[in-house]
């Protein structure tokens, strides 16, 4: 009866850190949709900056699975606990995407206004509608794959599809999502920044959460990961600003000249300094790219530098800039922890299909 008792209190503890998360994350939304309704718009700005920013951890793990299904390796079957519990957190994503959806017009300066962008691309393509049903295909997709390959239910052809259909995909929402808060400006490498961008935040999450599980060898192909993932990502910006130098138009020049401020250089360079160089220097070394504790303090810079980063690319838009990050450092740390709460039921929840996957 004893052992009956404990099998079956064990079976029932992944609820208590999943209900407890899940509670979190709706009084979350909940008061954010509240304080907006109130003409408070700070706290939904702020929550929007933080959901970017968190979003790339499940959004870049559930490619990774995708990934890792068509091409195998070591690296993959290591890093999986981490990545599938990561990648089951795609439909809190979409739960703390609502009020985004609901109070379009107190972000974005095209749904407060009509008239701030040609009446032919708001007419097919940049009005509220559109953008929700583009927003909502693609959460409840991205969500569906994520579940699908977490519990190690996809083969190579679903993964190859998925893959495809990321790629349509994240080129619409990057613009939606991010983009559009400057309607005028224009970056056609801007989808791709942002994927890569989420595939090292996956990576970085696999390296803080995951290192205890990485041999050496695991630990090195990671570390090799994170450093082509840098270099995507420093490389896709960097030509972006250049591109934008070069053709020196007054839309291009005024996006940048929003973030000239010193405090916001100050933030870039952050960005650069600890989520991209230090990482990327100490990756270098041999004996760190083959250490868990150096691919673990790496992958803390990298999503401290992802912050930074996100930060830099979205708060100049908004006129409240200091209110929108103190909320956005508040509902990053909420999110954080309905993450770990969360992800904590996920990773014993998906643990058979892990055996089940590696017997295979």
């Amino acid at each position: 009866m004893t052992a009956a008792a404990s099998i079956a209190t064990d079976r029932n503890m992944p609820h208590r850190p999943w209900t407890l998360g899940l509670s979190i994350l709706l009084l979350a939304v909940a008061a954010v949709i509240v304080l907006t309704l109130l003409s408070v718009k700070s706290p939904l700005r702020g929550w929007f900056v933080a959901l970017a920013a968190w979003s790339t951890i499940p959004f870049g793990s559930m490619v990774l699975l995708l990934i890792h299904r068509l091409t195998g390796g070591e690296w993959g079957r290591a890093a999986r606990p981490v990545l599938a519990a990561a990648a089951g957190l795609c439909p809190m994503a979409a739960i703390a995407f609502v009020p985004v959806l609901a109070f379009l017009p107190d972000i974005y300066p095209w749904a407060a206004k009509a008239s701030a962008i040609p009446a032919d691309v708001a007419r097919f393509y940049l009005n509220e509608p559109l953008y929700q049903v583009r927003t909502v295909v693609t959460l409840v997709g991205w969500s569906l794959l994520a579940i699908v390959f977490a519990i190690g239910a996809g083969h190579r052809l679903a993964a190859g599809v998925g893959l495809a259909f990321f790629g349509l995909t994240i080129s619409l929402v990057s613009v939606d999502w991010f983009l559009s808060l400057d309607p005028h400006y224009v970056a056609t490498a801007f989808a791709t920044m942002i994927s890569v961008q989420q595939l090292l935040a996956a990576l970085a999450a696999v390296a803080v959460l995951g290192s205890h599980g990485l041999d050496r060898r695991a630990a090195a192909d990671l570390g090799a990961l994170m450093i082509a993932a840098l270099l995507g990502v420093i490389y896709l910006e960097l030509m972006t600003f250049i591109v934008s130098w070069y053709g020196d138009l007054p839309d291009k020049a005024s996006w940048y000249v929003r973030r000239q401020a010193l405090v916001w250089e100050g933030v870039l360079g952050g960005a650069l300094l600890s989520g991209a160089l230090v990482p990327f220097a100490m990756l270098l070394l041999e004996r760190v790219r083959r250490s868990r504790g150096g691919v673990r303090v790496a992958g803390l810079l990298i999503l401290f530098g992802t912050a930074l980063h996100f930060a830099w690319l979205l708060v100049p838009a908004f006129p409240d800039q200091a209110l929108v990050c103190v909320f956005a450092c508040g509902a990053l740390v909420i999110l954080s922890a309905v993450s770990l709460l969360i992800g904590s039921a996920l990773l014993r929840l998906f643990a058979p299909y892990r055996e089940a996957d590696h017997a295979q």
